[in-house]
């Protein structure tokens, strides 16, 4: 009989403060290593009872430091069991977790620390060290590293509603915004997820995502929450990732497009099976439909869950395993306890195939933004189809993303609603144009972006990271064969990389930025 998963168990269900989980795996799984990762020694393990120690110890030199609950805590770690042990350390203390990313320069942490209003930074003392000026600062900056372990975890308090992290977005439009957590909002998404994807004590989970990125996070939430153990891999190679994999026996393998497209053209990955390797998870973007039969055909006996998520509302969607080779292009339905509205402008449900904006109620629902009353009450909105029963209260979040939902009810995603390409009267999904550049075999990544152009509206503009042998002139003639004439590229530019994303995401903007620079540009011809 499988081990059943902590998340099934009804005291835990109903516990308020979140960091109750890790007492939990600690006293249930005391010797059972809860992340294995490389050091300077070589990999080495932390197990429950040692993790939730570190925790207690945190717990304490917060206390000691005059944190209180509602207090805010930026933790600036390498991913791992140093940043594990901050995380639910301060929320044991009843303080707030903000994880910054740890590629981070001064100013935009001193953005977060100033607006979380942060009380304290917990460390890893090498990164404050590599930061080519001082933070300025009126928090309390304290190597976490250093702070020793504290006994049993034992956690203060909490309401459900309680505040128990922000999650700065990448701020890739703009100055980062703080998308606020609560208790209840962590413990509804991590057994969301865990219930689908079947995650036990059994489970290795791999962590190749920051900790700074809701999705990333999620596989330590899952983890601890199961019991399981989560391998840590920081290498950004494909072919490390894969030997980690292999070596360590991973089980569950979260990954965005980006990164899935880098461990498909890893040999370590697709030309030999991976036994251990029972589940395969994608958001943070639309797999390209090649990408999804390529992962198929290489590990057919590992069950592939296509997801949609939003750091809005923590989780969203998936699609049932079984449903991914008939639909590849889907994201799904709505996660557990969820319901996903498609509407129009004017609030009203659409129909079959018709195109709306996705809008998400439920328990992952969070608060809304840090200090952003305005940006709050125009994302988080009253329920418009508010059912009976429902508290006069409750706010959906309306995600600005563009999706459709077929007659049996998948949902397939469009795009962001802002980056629609209008040109020559047509309505164009980068995506669609991204779809059929890769079904030419001829790119290893690509992206498509818009420019302005007084004939046409707006110019399409592709750029793109030829495979070994591909060639831009074959993917010039696929392209013209398989799109309309309005869905063409003007230009294509090829480039050495696709900018990321600190959460690892495809940068369109600083892709065109950095491609201003100039490089094997090619118009395309007969449009």
């Amino acid at each position: 009989m499988a081990p059943m998963p902590h998340s099934a168990r009804p005291d835990l269900c109903l516990s308020p403060n979140f960091a109750l989980i890790l007492r939990e795996s600690a006293e249930r799984d005391a010797g059972r290593a809860a992340i294995v990762e490389r050091g300077d020694d070589g990999v080495r393990p932390t197990t429950y009872v040692e993790l939730a120690s570190r925790a207690a110890g945190v717990a304490a030199a917060l206390a000691a430091r005059g944190v209180a609950p509602g207090d805010r805590v930026v933790i600036l770690m390498h991913r791992g069991a140093g940043a594990a042990a901050a995380f639910f350390g301060t929320l044991a203390c009843g303080g707030v977790a903000v994880i910054a990313n740890e590629t981070l320069r001064p100013r935009q942490l001193e953005h977060i620390l100033a607006h979380a209003g942060a009380k304290v930074m917990l460390h890893s003392a090498d990164l404050v060290e590599m930061l080519p000026r001082s933070l300025q600062t009126d928090a309390l900056l304290l190597d976490a590293e250093s702070i020793p372990g504290g006994g049993a975890l034992r956690p203060v308090e909490r309401t459900g509603q309680d505040v128990a992290q922000i999650i700065y977005t990448s701020g890739s439009t703009g100055s980062p915004k703080g998308v606020t957590l609560s208790h209840a909002n962590l413990w509804a998404g991590a057994r969301a997820v865990t219930s689908y994807v079947g995650i036990t004590s059994a489970d290795r989970l791999a962590s190749l995502l920051p900790f700074s990125f809701d999705y990333g996070f999620n596989q330590l939430l899952c983890a601890v929450l199961a019991g399981a153990t989560l391998v840590v891999e920081r290498s950004p190679m494909a072919q490390q990732i894969a030997l980690t994999i292999r070596e360590q026996r991973v089980s569950v393998l979260a990954c965005v497009p980006p990164l899935w497209l880098q461990l498909l053209a890893a040999p370590d990955f697709t030309a030999a099976p991976l036994p251990a390797l029972r589940a395969m998870t994608n958001t943070g973007g639309r797999l390209p439909v090649d990408a999804v039969r390529r992962l198929r055909a290489a590990h057919p006996h590992a069950q592939l869950f296509l997801m949609y998520g939003l750091t809005e509302a923590f989780r969203a969607t998936y699609l049932p395993p079984d449903e991914a080779d008939a639909h590849p292009d889907s994201i799904g339905r709505a996660i557990p306890g969820a319901e996903i509205m498609v509407l129009r402008p004017d609030g009203t449900e659409c129909g079959p195939d018709e195109e709306g904006e996705l809008v998400q109620r439920g328990p992952t629902v969070a608060l809304g933004y840090w200090n952003d009353p305005e940006t709050t009450a125009r994302v988080y909105r009253p329920n418009p189809r508010r059912p009976a029963g429902a508290p006069d209260a409750e706010r959906v979040v309306y995600s600005g993303d563009v999706v459709r939902r077929d007659a049996e009810g998948r949902l397939y995603y469009v795009g962001r609603r802002d980056s629609i390409i209008k040109t020559l009267g047509f309505r164009v999904n980068p995506d669609e144009v991204c779809e059929v550049m890769y079904a030419s075999g001829e790119v290893a990544e690509a992206v498509v972006a818009a420019e302005p152009d007084e004939q046409r509206g707006s110019r399409i503009v592709a750029y793109c990271v030829l495979r070994e042998q591909g060639d831009l002139g074959r993917l010039q003639r696929f392209c013209r064969v398989e799109l309309p004439r309005y869905m063409q590229p003007a230009r294509y530019e090829v480039v050495g990389a696709i900018a990321r994303t600190s959460s690892g995401k495809f940068d369109v903007r600083e892709t065109a930025r950095l491609a201003a620079v100039p490089s094997q540009v090619a118009e395309a011809v007969g449009t």
